[in-house]
């Protein structure tokens, strides 16, 4: 690596060479720093691009990062979040204050810590009910945390990502990657607990409960579902009474009419009713008047914006029929009240809900429509290669900038963690390094073929710390796989936790890497036997993730070496067991009397697990080669609470 773009790469945060898997150093491609320097606006395809590049000024940072207590030692006055004003030097007060054309951002030195307690990681969509149609749904979220509460003592629920997919068939399946990480999926909208179905007439009523889609088929039908509770939705829409006149959502073809008499074609301030009284106001009105737009335009062009019609792929120039961007909008009140009564209903639990944040949005979604600025479109996130996935992964998500994050003062960060955080009562971040690095993959190029790029951690733990403060949420950083010391150290610091996952628990310094006692695992970390990208517990004691992934031609080796190492890993469990003094006649049981054992905070598992279900959630490295995603429990909601296997893993984690 010349010396000179080596020194420009690091200038931008770009790394020239990373460590493998295999704590080995890993030098990237001249080609590779020069591509990815390009998505950050910095020409390095000469050497004198180069020279002109480093001699270039660079701009004074838009951001600036305090704790609580901390001084801001230079002169000025610093305009404060709540209007008010500070004479520097200060001790400013925690918040996003302004000085100049600068943010400074002040948050707590650390979150208290969480309760310890027990819970469920639920996959929403397979919890179906003998009300829900199709899959489960918000209102079954509600009975989960009701119920879980107060017959099995258990204070806390991980939930899959619920942030908003395109409103288009095909239905997006993948929870980790939405339209919009700022928004609700309606999928999950229990019809019949809307006041719209309510306050309708018999006929309706009727007419709704017609289209209910059959709720016991083998594999979740997403397309079946949405397409029945879109058209309930739009009886129920037609169904309201039309407002008096003083703002309308009916009528006009491509703006929003307000008391004033004014119209805003795309957006803009003011407020913005429903039929049913509702009202939203302000800058969330705006914003949620985008993403409802970009709604209606999906239903007419497809759901990836980047192929529509030219005049409609720019908020400042598209134009959507009015109804259906009101519309798209209610749709988000219903979900907003019934994440509500979700949270509400956990009330009794030690932590509550706790909502997943995937690591990035679909590269054609609503958000990179909407807040374009903020992202680099043409390039994906990923992972390098390593034991697992051979030739590196590849997301199929565009990474923020980390130099338009800092210009903004880190809004687009804060308003998905704002979004997620108002009905939760904690969050966790998939792939938790990303605030300290991703993996960029630039045009063009396998995923191997990428590097890193560097953010400014302090800036996003500071935000993070900020809204999680604020909202009384814990925080969990999904810091599995490949991952920096440094990652899980900042996070304890900051109050937050880990993750600790039952098959990757050993001792990494000594001969063999043995599986660690359960006593000598972090308390600060958010503890499981599984996750819903690896083997579920039934799963992995019958070697079924070797079998599937052989059917699959996922090995390149010797399939019976992979049987054996399973057959070792299940006899390394078994001797852990008998060390720790736990009966081993229901394996299932006794892996999560082990887990209860560790002195995490927060020790979880999955109805999968307690239920013996031998299928994985998810097959990493398959699409539509297994049924990601779509797999329903194996009872019903209601039977959870009776199922002897769930009664028992339950008592063995209360204990």
């Amino acid at each position: 690596m010349d010396d000179q773009l080596a020194a420009l790469a690091d200038a931008h945060g770009v790394a020239t060479w990373y460590e493998d898997a295999e704590q080995k150093r890993a030098d990237v491609d001249p080609d590779v720093v020069v591509a990815v320097l390009a998505q950050l606006g910095v020409d390095a395809s000469t050497p004198e691009a180069v020279r002109a590049a480093l001699d270039a000024p660079r701009p004074a940072p838009k951001t600036v990062v305090l704790r609580e207590g901390d001084r801001l030692d230079e002169p000025g006055t610093l305009t404060l979040e709540d209007g008010g004003t500070l004479d520097l030097p200060a001790v400013p007060p925690s918040g996003y204050h302004r000085l100049g054309d600068r943010t400074v951002i002040v948050a707590p030195r650390a979150l208290p810590p969480a309760p310890k307690t027990w819970g469920w990681m639920l996959q929403l969509y397979a919890m179906r009910s003998d009300e829900s149609w199709g899959m489960g749904d918000f209102a079954d979220l509600a009975t989960i945390a009701r119920r879980s509460a107060a017959e099995l003592g258990a204070g806390v629920l991980l939930v899959n990502p619920v942030q908003a997919v395109s409103p288009t068939v095909p239905v997006e399946r993948s929870p980790y990657s939405p339209s919009s990480r700022r928004y609700a999926n309606p999928l999950y909208l229990r019809i019949a607990d809307t006041d719209a179905y309510r306050r309708a007439d018999e006929e309706t009523r009727r007419r709704v409960d017609a289209l209910r889609p059959d709720n016991d088929t083998d594999l979740i039908d997403y397309d079946a579902v949405w397409t029945a509770k879109k058209a309930a939705l739009e009886l129920l829409w037609e169904s309201l009474s039309p407002l008096d006149g003083t703002l309308s959502p009916r009528g006009g073809s491509g703006g929003m009419s307000h008391r004033d008499g004014t119209m805003s074609p795309g957006g803009g301030s003011g407020e913005m009713s429903y039929p049913d009284g509702t009202m939203e106001t302000g800058a969330g009105g705006r914003e949620l008047r985008d993403f409802a737009r970009f709604c209606a335009l999906a239903e007419k062009h497809g759901p990836d914006w980047r192929t529509w019609p030219e005049q409609d792929r720019d908020p400042a120039t598209a134009r959507a029929d009015l109804d259906r961007v009101a519309f798209h909008a209610w749709l988000q009140h219903l979900c907003e009240a019934q994440l509500t009564t979700a949270r509400e209903a956990a009330g009794d639990m030690a932590v509550g809900i706790v909502h997943d944040l995937p690591v990035g949005v679909h590269p054609g979604g609503a958000d990179t429509w909407a807040v374009r600025d903020a992202f680099a479109p043409d390039v994906r996130v990923g992972a390098p290669p390593d034991a697992f996935s051979q030739l590196g992964q590849d997301w199929n998500l565009p990474p923020w900038r980390p130099d338009r994050l800092a210009e903004q003062g880190y809004e687009p960060f804060r308003a998905v963690l704002r979004s997620v955080l108002r009905h939760g009562d904690g969050i966790r971040i998939d792939h938790v390094a990303g605030l300290w690095r991703l993996w960029w993959i630039p045009p063009g190029e396998p995923p191997k073929r990428g590097t890193y790029v560097r953010y400014d951690a302090e800036a996003m733990l500071a935000v993070l710390t900020l809204e999680a403060h604020r909202a009384g949420a814990v925080v969990v950083g999904e810091d599995l796989g490949t991952v920096e010391p440094k990652v899980t150290e900042q996070l304890h610091a900051h109050g937050m936790l880990s993750s600790a996952v039952l098959w990757f628990q050993r001792d990494y310094k000594q001969p063999g890497h043995p599986l660690k006692p359960p006593r000598t695992w972090t308390p600060t970390a958010m503890a499981s036997v599984s996750t819903h990208d690896l083997p579920t517990a039934a799963g992995f004691l019958r070697a079924e993730h070797v079998r599937v992934r052989a059917e699959l031609g996922q090995f390149e080796g010797d399939v019976e070496r992979e049987y054996r190492a399973a057959a070792a890993e299940r006899a390394e469990l078994e001797e852990l067991l008998k060390r720790e003094g736990v009966p081993a006649d229901d394996l299932v049981t006794a892996l999560h009397a082990l887990l209860a054992k560790a002195p995490s905070l927060l020790l979880l598992t999955s109805p999968q697990d307690a239920l013996g279900e031998v299928r994985q959630p998810n097959l990493p490295g398959t699409v539509d080669q297994y049924p990601n995603w779509r797999i329903p429990l194996p009872v019903r909601v209601a039977g959870l609470f009776t199922d002897a296997r769930v009664l028992r893993v339950a008592e063995a984690l209360r204990r």
